[in-house]
């Protein structure tokens, strides 16, 4: 009979090792648990803590509620309960989608290779919303596109609510000779914005896998065996409107399979797949020299993306992002006709050798003909073949050294590129670096970056540089827009952090910004100056200035400039954002130097549990020659996300364009997007997308219609993707 327990819970066997590390034992059991938010008797064998801390808004101070986390294992899986104490009236019980939470919410967290670098994290809401990711950098970094086969579910009482999980074996990778693994445990409650782990980490530097406690092994070690397959037939079927009310309609099929012959290795391949984008890019305001970056959003590229990645990028950071040299937005990439170059297969292979991690990718894309308007001609997208390799390995403890190439090859053309790149990493301090060879055929050139920092309690230094030659041309296969350039940033300064009262933080920096161009051969001088400004009910803003003696396009001049940013996230169910900025400088897209200023803001509103309400408000000001302005560009996105229940949405977004000068509007985008995640990895999907715009119409004999908005794409897909596992 299953009960729940109330006393005995405030019991824990949680023990410190001798140098001040936290340990929970793993014991054994011969029988399964139910995952069901009810505590089974099983439980009573288990090894528990209940010692968590604060991490905010009160560094390192009691908890407001009690927390107890409790593991065990079978010979297949590992389990975690969390029973959360709490006012029922105070816990959020918002619906969502898998990797899609919000409101009250626990985490499990492991790492199963003990390298302190590396990890899983498995959280669920306390309406049982499931969320995974992949911890990396010695948690500096998430990959959310890691989807796990795991179980969870929750309950809420009037004294608070449970949670189960149940992680099978198979379902992730680990070191099969380990008798411990790391762990923490996470709890977040929106109520009073309040996160608290059962590890301690500095408030500066946040989360570090290297200071995870101990899950030791109780006479057990995992070794599940089996054959680990998973296939995913998929079922496509496409509508495109090609004008006067004519459709063009797709059937297609796919297979997915992914397979992991052991704890530390896993395939996946592709064959016939579907690569459509379903909902579309926003609009994107542009008016510098260099291409606009969009990120992918395709499931298949997006998985497991952080293994073709260098290292160095930080989440809470967006100060220094190592170059892109695998842009996979490169492959079946959609033409400047709308044409979409065709992708017939694509397979991984990723895995670990001890403390060597290693990765490939190979795709083909196939011949595509596209209207190019410049040249009123037809062009041919010729067959090409992707390839990407990379192999890294751990240094000094959680330090990291790898290797990187990406190449892509078509008739009589081959493009690549072979970067070295690695981290060198601490408690509060990051540097990361990575230098790189380019080639386009019997043409290349080098490329070098690197980053730098260190947050400490009182004193915050960062600093960034980056040179790209002339002729390092990846732009078949990565994002390196800035041919011919070199950039310096640094800044430093203090920071005040206060243990009580509603200011939590203070920053003030300052530091040289050094920027050179080939095109312009003019090497500008500048200065930052910057100050941050964070409240414990979890708001804060920045504003900061730069000067510099600048040139572009052979004219010389004083570019400064101004930007403000705020955020607010002081209620469980609604938060914004708001930003801003002022600056002189050269407008590539009007080729003349003036100002240009932009606002924008963005909020969400949660008015009911099922229901979020959201807009993405921009505005740009372009200024001219003369000091007045030349245009206005307004844009809005309004979105409705409705999540009846769990793993069933139906999202609704309007993307527009407006500009002043023509006082129209010039685009309108629309899109609808149901999803339902019925079972593990398996899914049903519809989205139907409509563009309207005033690009130029023509009539069926040729002849150029008056300017007007009109239907220029519609599309709709319906893809169904079932799981088998074996």
């Amino acid at each position: 009979m299953r009960y729940i327990f109330t006393a005995i819970l405030f019991l824990t066997a949680s023990v410190f090792a001798q140098n001040g590390i936290k340990v929970l034992h793993l014991n054994k059991i011969d029988t399964d648990i139910s995952v069901d938010g009810l505590i089974d008797p099983a439980w009573g064998n288990a090894d528990s803590v209940s010692d968590f801390i604060q991490y905010s808004p009160y560094h390192n101070t009691e908890p407001t509620r009690r927390t107890v986390a409790k593991v065990l294992t079978t010979d297949d899986a590992i389990y975690c309960l969390m029973i959360c104490y709490d006012n029922s009236g105070e816990i959020l019980k918002n619906t969502g989608m898998l990797d899609d939470n919000s409101g009250d919410k626990v985490s499990f967290m492991i790492d199963t290779f003990g390298d302190k670098r590396t990890g899983y994290k498995f959280a669920v809401s306390a309406t049982g919303v499931r969320s995974d990711c992949r911890l990396l950098d010695d948690a500096r970094n998430r990959d959310y596109s890691w989807d796990g086969i795991w179980f969870a579910d929750s309950k809420i009482y009037d004294w608070g609510f449970i949670v189960e999980m149940e992680i099978p074996y198979k379902s992730i990778q680990y070191d099969e000779n380990l008798t411990e693994w790391g762990l923490d445990f996470d709890r977040w409650r929106p109520q009073n914005s309040e996160d608290i782990y059962w590890c301690e980490y500095d408030e500066t530097a946040g989360q570090r896998i290297a200071q995870f406690g101990k899950l030791v092994f109780e006479n057990f070690k995992p070794t599940v065996k089996g054959l680990n397959l998973e296939l995913y037939p998929v079922g496509i079927a496409k509508a495109t409107y090609l004008q006067d009310d004519k459709y063009k309609i797709d059937p297609n099929a796919g297979l997915d399979i992914f397979y992991n012959p052991s704890p530390a290795l896993t395939f996946q391949f592709t064959a016939n797949p579907d690569f459509a984008q379903i909902e579309a890019d926003p609009y994107d305001f542009n008016i510098s020299r260099f291409e606009s970056y969009f990120d992918e959003k395709r499931p298949f590229f997006t998985q497991g993306k952080e293994v073709f990645t260098a290292s160095g990028r930080q989440r809470n950071s967006g100060f220094y992002r190592p170059m892109e040299f695998f842009y996979s937005r490169r492959i079946g990439k959609k033409l400047s006709d709308g044409t979409e170059v065709p992708l017939s297969f694509g397979t991984k292979a990723f895995g670990r050798m001890g403390d060597w991690e290693y990765g490939g990718f190979i795709a083909r894309t196939e011949e595509a003909q596209w209207w190019d308007d410049d040249d009123s001609t037809t062009v041919i997208e010729p067959k090409a073949f992707f390839g990407s390799a990379r192999v890294s390995t751990q240094i000094m403890e959680n330090s990291s050294i790898g290797v990187l190439f990406v190449g892509k090859h078509t008739a009589g053309n081959n493009y690549g590129v072979l970067d070295i790149d690695g981290a060198l990493r601490g408690r509060d301090y990051q540097l990361a670096y990575q230098i790189a060879r380019s080639f386009k055929n019997s043409q290349g050139d080098f490329a070098f970056s690197a980053g730098l920092t260190n947050f400490m309690n009182t004193w915050i230094t960062a600093a960034r540089t980056r040179y790209v030659g002339k002729n390092f041309d990846i732009d078949q296969i990565g994002y390196v827009p800035w041919k011919g350039t070199a950039e310096f940033v640094a800044f430093t300064g203090p920071r005040w952090y206060f243990e009580e009262g509603y200011v939590r933080s203070i920053l003030l920096y300052a530091g040289p910004i050094v920027n050179w161009e080939d095109a312009d051969n003019y090497t500008d001088l500048g200065l930052l100056l910057g100050y941050n400004m964070q409240f414990r009910d979890n708001w804060g803003g920045e504003i900061n200035f730069t000067l510099s003696k600048s040139k572009d396009e052979g004219v010389y001049y004083d570019y400064y400039s101004t930007n403000l940013s705020t955020w607010y996230n002081i209620s469980p169910v609604w938060n914004g954002n708001l930003w801003g900025g002022y600056e002189k400088t050269y407008n590539f897209s009007r080729e003349y130097l003036a100002f240009y200023s932009w606002v924008g803001g963005r909020i969400e509103w949660t008015p009911l549990d099922i229901l979020e309400l959201g807009t993405e408000i921009n505005m740009w000001i372009e200024g001219n020659p003369g000091g007045g302005v030349e245009d206005i560009t307004y844009n809005a996105r309004p979105t409705l996300s409705l999540t009846p229940f769990n793993n069933f949405n139906i999202r609704l977004y309007v993307d527009n364009l407006y500009t002043k000068s023509s006082d129209k509007m010039e685009q309108l985008i629309m899109g609808l997007l149901f999803s339902y995640n019925f079972s593990p990895k398996s899914w049903i999907y519809f989205a139907l997308n409509e563009v309207h715009d005033r690009s130029d119409e023509y009539n069926s004999s040729g002849t150029l219609l008056p300017n007007r908005m009109h239907t220029r794409a519609r599309a709709a897909v319906l893809k169904i993707k079932y799981l088998y596992y074996f």
